[in-house]
């Protein structure tokens, strides 16, 4: 069974191999009056699976690989929680849940920033005092790594070669949203940071913005608790579009009426395109852009407006909308091919935690 919490959703998944069975899919914060409760239901209802997966988004240097849950390493985790506050927290409140109901069944805890865990250390390291930097380790981990790690696997396999030989762009663009370099299957650059709040603009949280404009607002304008509230919560999208939506697909439908709405899909595109390039700049040719995440995946408006602007890069337009399943967008034969990739965290979750078992 996997487990991914996230800030405002949870899904719950039996996976078989590579085939995907009975599910829990709840789109609330899994802190919710109630949640718990459904959680008991659902497993009281299934077979007691051979072992439990769980989406860790943070591990820190504490988990730089999926590992199994014992009470050290579970006392570990509580470490990382500041580091990501939306995620982590409720990620560790159903790991002791569902140690508590399934106690006979080895739970793993598997981190989104691993696949960033071997980041070369001019991509990782922060021009900061190198006393901060040992004392607290303050580095560039990087998120959506599980996300990133199937969809470098997949493309690979509809581009019809070894994921060794590859270089590719990818963009995890959904509520969170990140840009990663691949080189030979391995990351080499990434748009987040220390936290989850680094990089792209998402549907709630800012993305990079300057931090002296932070120390300003510091300086009696807004307190800690206000400004955390408003980075993690209030921006992005949803502040861009003065608080209409956080969703594309609603911006996109009120563009036509609304400057606010089309200001927030325009920096939002912009903010993607300069991402790819900068990441693109980590690699010595691109071969493919990857499109996943629930907007990647399932928004040609943004897929089109971003490839338009990356023609220096030999990106083309995407030549087709939303497929069924998994490949290309793009023209046949072009020098880069754009390919869209369903995000297929549960089945990642399950590969990684079968492969830490003793």
């Amino acid at each position: 069974m996997t487990v991914n919490a996230g800030s405002s959703s949870l899904h719950l998944v039996y996976v078989d191999g590579s085939a995907t069975g009975d599910r829990l899919d709840l789109f609330e914060p899994p802190e919710s009056s109630g949640v718990l409760g459904l959680v008991d239901a659902f497993v009281a209802d299934q077979k007691a699976p051979d072992a439990v997966g769980h989406r860790l988004v943070h591990g820190g240097d504490e988990v730089r690989r999926a590992r199994v849950v014992d009470d050290l390493l579970r006392a570990q985790l509580d470490i990382v929680a500041d580091r990501a506050p939306l995620h982590v927290p409720p990620a560790l409140m159903l790991l002791d849940r569902l140690r508590q109901r399934l106690p006979g069944v080895p739970h793993v805890v598997c981190p989104d920033s691993a696949f960033h865990s071997g980041l070369p250390a001019a991509a990782a390291t922060y021009p900061l005092p190198a006393r901060w930097r040992s004392r607290w380790g303050l580095r560039r981990y990087g998120f959506h790594g599980l996300s990133y790690s199937w969809a470098t696997r997949r493309a690979a396999q509809l581009i019809g070669q070894d994921v060794t030989g590859l270089q590719m762009v990818l963009c995890h663009l959904g509520g969170g949203a990140s840009v990663c370099a691949v080189d030979g299957g391995r990351s080499v650059d990434t748009s987040m940071g220390f936290t989850p709040l680094d990089g792209l603009p998402m549907s709630s949280r800012s993305g990079a913005i300057d931090p002296g404009m932070l120390i300003w607002l510091l300086g009696g304008r807004l307190s800690l608790e206000e400004l955390a509230q408003g980075l993690y919560r209030e921006s992005g999208l949803l502040g861009l579009s003065g608080g209409r939506s956080g969703d594309t697909r609603e911006l996109v439908a009120a563009a036509h009426h609304d400057d606010a709405a089309t200001l927030a899909l325009e920096v939002y595109v912009h903010r993607v395109r300069r991402e790819i390039a900068a990441a693109a700049s980590s690699l010595s040719r691109l071969d493919a852009l990857v499109f996943t995440g629930e907007v990647g995946w399932d928004q040609p408006e943004i897929r089109l407006a971003v490839c338009r602007g990356l023609r220096q890069l030999g990106v083309p337009a995407p030549v087709r909308g939303n497929r069924d399943d998994d490949g290309p967008v793009g023209p046949a034969g072009a020098a880069v091919s754009v390919l869209v990739i369903e995000p297929r965290e549960d089945l990642q979750i399950a590969t990684d935690a079968a492969a830490a078992l003793p």
